[in-house]
């Protein structure tokens, strides 16, 4: 009964920025568990590289979907590729993102809407053209899951200058919120994430005086792990996680709390 709860084998799952950091983590713990798990990025050779090495790893089954989601239309032409393989989509996790670092004097216009476009328009767009999928998805004591990965960023200002960022992630935890509250009796649960500080390529170049200065804030005492955000998603997508539904949640090791 207990496995039962967290049961994900069988599920579909669409993970965007699934190539590196936070989103490969979490493809590979779904594709570990059983779930079929699509990845997008925009380079076609490096995401078959990739959802082929996940495969292997994982002994999962892990897949390539190319999607450029600055464009306009890149939300409809994935959802359109998807639809074309599968007739259902239980797991989303809008995870592709930007950044928009920068002095206030310096930011441009395209900086401003290169944040807005990937980080807010391009999630709510995917959820209205997958509407019909996850709507499919979903049945009786059967939801379907939508987790979208904001940050830390939209729920506190940083020390640094991240405006369009941190404004373009606060949006999106809004979103959520929204979007919980049309979708959740059509059977869709929507959540977000909020991750702080995590191991990654650019984390690891970080010189030992900056990482010991950044566990100092964290009450953990350490950044996030893959396990971490694994967890946390195969919560949210599993029976485990049926009631939680519109809340956005802080993955930090406590950083946020000690403000």
């Amino acid at each position: 009964m207990a496995d039962d709860l967290f049961n994900v084998a069988g599920k579909v799952a669409l993970v965007t920025g699934g190539t590196s950091g936070i989103g490969r983590m979490i493809a590979e713990g779904y594709a570990e568990r059983g779930v079929r798990t699509y990845i997008t990025g925009r380079d076609f050779d490096r995401l078959q590289g990739i959802a082929a090495d996940l495969s292997a790893s994982t002994g999962g089954t892990c897949l390539p979907l190319v999607a450029d989601l600055a464009d306009p239309e890149g939300p409809a032409r994935l959802v359109e590729a998807f639809g074309e393989r599968e007739g259902k989509l239980d797991i989303l996790v809008n995870n592709a993102g930007t950044g928009g670092n920068g002095p206030i004097e310096t930011v441009d216009i395209p900086d401003w809407n290169a944040a807005m476009e990937v980080n807010l328009r391009a999630p709510f767009f995917l959820v209205q053209q997958a509407l019909p999928l996850l709507r499919a998805a979903a049945a009786p004591g059967t939801y379907a899951s939508v987790i979208n990965l904001g940050s830390i960023g939209g729920l506190h200002v940083p020390n640094w200058e991240a405006h369009a960022y941190g404004a373009s992630k606060a949006a999106l935890h809004h979103l959520t919120r929204s979007l919980a509250k049309r979708l959740g009796r059509d059977g869709i649960r929507v959540n977000a994430i909020a991750p702080g500080p995590f191991h990654s390529r650019m984390t690891d170049t970080t010189s030992e005086a900056v990482k010991a200065s950044v566990a100092a804030h964290i009450p953990l005492g350490r950044p996030g792990e893959a396990d971490d955000v694994k967890g946390l998603c195969l919560f949210l997508a599993s029976r485990a996680g049926a009631y939680v539904h519109g809340s956005t949640i802080a993955l930090d090791g406590g950083y946020i709390a000690a403000l």
